[in-house]
């Protein structure tokens, strides 16, 4: 014997709004723009010498990064901060 249709009814509806309550997470980060002084949103970036290269430093969060280029999922540029250099960090850590 099947469940009354109230009973289904609110399943459903206790389904749909788990489904809408996870589907609302918090805002991704942004990718960089080439030419744009971005602000670092991650806590921790690292800035290295060539994409999945050597370490040279690390980005804090509210720190910025001129990105200069893009290259499969990385962005080259300028690193202010405690690191004032150019490098390359993982593209998509940025406000």
């Amino acid at each position: 014997m099947s469940a009354p249709r109230t009973v289904r009814c609110a399943a459903l509806a206790a389904a749909v709004g788990a489904v809408l309550l996870l589907g609302s997470a918090p805002a991704q980060a942004a990718n960089g723009t080439v030419g744009v002084r971005e602000t670092v949103c991650a806590q921790d970036l690292s800035v290295r010498t060539e994409p999945v290269g050597a370490w040279m430093g690390t980005l804090s969060k509210g720190q910025t990064f001129l990105v200069e280029s893009k290259q499969s999922g990385w962005a080259y540029g300028f690193a202010y901060g405690d690191i004032n250099r150019r490098g390359w960090v993982q593209d998509g850590w940025f406000c």
